[in-house]
């Protein structure tokens, strides 16, 4: 049994005023109480003015990419030790940063989902992502070109006990000869992977750059969908009845956002020739979270020099920057994401899985504060903590 007590405490959805106390047992979350109450047999740590929360969880990584520019591209060149090696320390990085669950969305022939269960974090992924012949990530071998391949693909994963099923439904950035302002699948193939993928119990998340990729991943029933960068011949354009189906269809949207560099200047200059930006992503952000549409946080983790692992904070301080209020993109990595990945993680409820981080000071206020994770405990089990010894009873 662990006893935080701590200044205050953000729950998942709303905060908490304090001094309280979170007891945990047996991995859950036992009770969230005010005051510093004894608890009979509880190790006590006294986290002073630190602001308790929810261990975060990154729903869009890519464990196997090692943060620097090419990632995905040496992703067929490793050994299995060195991936596995590159893989651990993505672990890490983000486990430094307050993330207790990642979800991958593209490993290499199943590097991830082999090895789900080996990590101190919960890890979720969905293997190679379905992809046309030599359509984006091509490499990591999810290549399938008609119904009957889909179908067969989607099974294949359903065998493999996958998490989610994904399929990019347009080109990307990462890999030369795809068209990100174009589409990959037809409207019909989307729909086939959704209906096989639906019928085994796997959700569908697609990849989707372009605005009539989208449209078709929407027409298609899929779940939610990644970067929605909603590109057109008039650059980025986020036409009203894409909103409404979006908010309608209840679709999950991960915006990958948040950077500690700008990008090579090849991303650059196809950004620039296509009317993208990151400010431009950043705004659309807000724009969608006014109309109602479910956001949670990714980061696309690992694919580059500026997307490194371990970059959460940013994420949710780019959906801030883009008009999200910071309680809601608070929740974007917390409970709004367990409920996406239908997990009982991101909040600090009795009965709900005790994954739980402090930072100090006030995310609310100030939701810089993300970046100064001090403990993390998974499971109600320290697992990192920078605190000193006279703190702890």
């Amino acid at each position: 049994m662990l006893a935080l007590r701590a200044g205050r405490a953000f729950d998942g959805e709303r905060t908490l005023a304090g001094p309280l106390t979170v007891i945990t047992e047996n991995g859950t979350v036992k009770a969230v109480e005010q005051g510093h109450p004894d608890v009979a047999g509880a190790e006590v740590v006294d986290l002073g003015t630190a602001t308790v929360l929810p261990g975060l969880i990154d729903t869009h990584v890519h464990l196997g990419a090692d943060s620097e520019n090419g990632a995905l591209e040496r992703l067929p060149v490793y050994t299995a030790e060195q991936l596995d090696a590159v893989i651990a320390e993505s672990l890490r990085r983000h486990l430094s940063a307050g993330v207790t669950t990642v979800r991958d969305l593209g490993d290499h022939q199943w590097s991830v989902i082999d090895q789900r269960d080996r990590h101190q974090q919960r890890v979720l992924g969905s293997g190679p992502p379905i992809t046309c012949r030599r359509g984006h990530c091509w490499s990591m071998g999810g290549e399938a070109c008609d119904e009957e391949e889909l179908r067969r693909a989607v099974r294949e994963r359903a065998e493999r006990r996958v998490d989610v099923v994904k399929i990019m439904a347009s080109g990307g950035f990462a890999t030369p000869g795809t068209d990100v302002s174009d589409c990959q699948f037809t409207e019909q193939e989307l729909r086939v992977v959704v209906e096989e993928a639906h019928a085994h119990g796997l959700p569908v998340t697609a990849h989707s750059h372009s605005l009539a990729s989208a449209q078709r991943a929407v027409a298609a029933g899929v779940d939610g969908l990644e970067h929605l960068s909603c590109l057109s011949e008039h650059g980025m354009h986020v036409p009203e009845e894409l909103l409404d189906a979006l908010a309608e269809a209840e679709i999950t949207v991960c915006h990958t956002l948040g950077v500690t560099q700008e990008p090579p200047p090849f991303i650059r200059e196809a950004w620039e020739k296509i009317g993208m930006s990151l400010a431009a992503k950043i705004s659309m952000a807000g724009l969608m979270y006014d109309h109602g549409i479910r956001t949670v946080a990714g980061t696309d983790g690992g694919i580059g020099s500026g997307k490194g692992h371990g970059l959460i904070a940013y994420s949710v301080t780019d959906l801030v920057k883009g008009g999200v209020p910071n309680a809601a993109a608070l929740a974007a990595a917390t409970s709004q994401a367990a409920r996406a990945l239908s997990l009982t993680k991101g909040m600090l409820r009795p009965g709900w899985d005790a994954d739980i981080i402090a930072v100090q000071g006030d995310p609310m206020r100030d939701i810089t504060a993300l970046h100064d994770v001090t403990t993390v405990i998974i499971g109600g089990q320290i697992v990192t903590t920078t605190l000193p010894r006279d703190r702890r009873e």
